[in-house]
């Protein structure tokens, strides 16, 4: 499948990672994507290139935001070229996190390459599971000086319309609706960038003191799960946690579930006047998310990819009643500042939202 894929900055060393070790990783592990001829990997590059352009004016025009900013090209890649930027992304945002170091000398120089490589080894292994999957994905941190970029997988976004048997042109525009909304609410919110790099540095610079606390907490913890055993992996790692950190936690996940809600709420608006198969694609996507073997629907528990899907799930919901209530001009409002952001409760109870923005 051909690629276009821009150079990256150099990785940053904030965290404990190879990051090249995950990139090599990942790109060696991830399984290959559908054979198609280079006629047919043109057409479907320049299919993606297309849509994205055309969806980012569509959503512009029904959420308000983003006017006279310019419509930068996607990039459309292959899976080795994506885990190689999502890897450039996670290093990127993760660069200044204030992490533990192992100490100097020898041993503490052992420990930091076994850490390390460790580290790097697991990242791929969890992003050639991923990058055969997503289907385009915004990274705010990626791309030249870290301005950002739009990525569309293409063998993933063919195989997907296979399994799917849908429209091609119908499928692609509708897939980068879902980015563009990404997209534009990096750019069109000028703090929002800033604001979620602080967020992420402050929740990953918590692991150590979590973890000392968690020490002190272990019997409490051990009678919590078998009194309530948590029902996910989120819910595990949240009682290992003190109250600083899930505090960020709790900030981060109301964050991206408002990201993901906005973009499936727009994805929803927009489709039918555009998409002429929006109902088709929407409904066997539906199901096609939730499905799976038995293999890969534990891979997606552990990995936390279903826990992306309820994320999908409650954000439209939110946004849904904000919009129905007070139209998307007053939905915008949650754009002003951090402030005004959902708090987490509020994600399962918009009517929360309402009376402290909107009040």
């Amino acid at each position: 499948m051909a690629v276009e894929v821009t150079s990256a900055a150099p990785r940053g060393a904030g965290m404990p990672v190879d990051w090249d070790l995950a990139a090599g990783t990942g790109a060696r592990l991830v399984p290959a994507g559908p054979a198609v001829t280079p006629a047919q990997a043109a057409t479907e590059v320049a299919r993606l290139r297309d849509g994205a352009r055309v969806s980012e004016q569509h959503v512009r025009a029904l959420t308000g935001l983003g006017a006279g900013l310019p419509v930068p090209e996607a990039d459309v890649v292959d899976r080795p070229d994506w885990i190689r930027s999502a890897v450039d992304g996670i290093a990127a945002l993760l660069d200044d996190a204030p992490v533990p170091r192992p100490p100097d000398g020898l041993v503490g120089d052992a420990v930091g390459r076994v850490t390390r490589s460790a580290a790097g080894i697991q990242m791929g292994t969890l992003l050639a599971f991923l990058g055969s999957r997503v289907l385009g994905q915004y990274d705010p941190f990626g791309g030249p000086e870290r301005a950002g970029r739009l990525l569309l997988v293409a063998p993933n976004v063919v195989a997907a319309r296979q399994a799917l048997d849908v429209d091609a042109d119908d499928f692609a525009l509708w897939v980068c609706l879902h980015e563009a909304t990404h997209r534009l609410q990096f750019t069109a919110v000028p703090w929002l960038r800033d604001h979620f790099r602080t967020e992420v540095a402050a929740f990953a610079g918590g692991f150590d003191r979590s973890a000392s606390g968690a020490v002190d907490r272990l019997p409490e913890i051990v009678k919590a799960v078998r009194r309530d055993p948590p029902r996910d992996g989120l819910a595990l790692v949240e009682m290992f946690q003190g109250a600083e950190q899930r505090a960020v936690l709790d900030r981060l996940l109301a964050l991206t579930t408002l990201l993901e809600g906005h973009a499936e709420h727009v994805m929803d608006a927009v489709g039918p006047a555009v998409v002429p198969t929006v109902a088709t694609i929407r409904a066997r996507f539906t199901t096609r998310r939730r499905g799976g073997s038995v293999l890969d629907r534990l891979l997606r528990t552990l990995l936390g990819v279903d826990a992306k899907i309820r994320q999908y799930e409650q954000g439209r919901v939110f946004v849904d009643h904000v919009v129905d209530q007070v139209g998307l001009s007053g939905l915008n409002a949650v754009w002003t500042a951090p402030e005004t952001l959902p708090l987490r409760a509020e994600i399962t109870d918009p009517d929360a939202w309402l009376r402290r923005v909107h009040a």
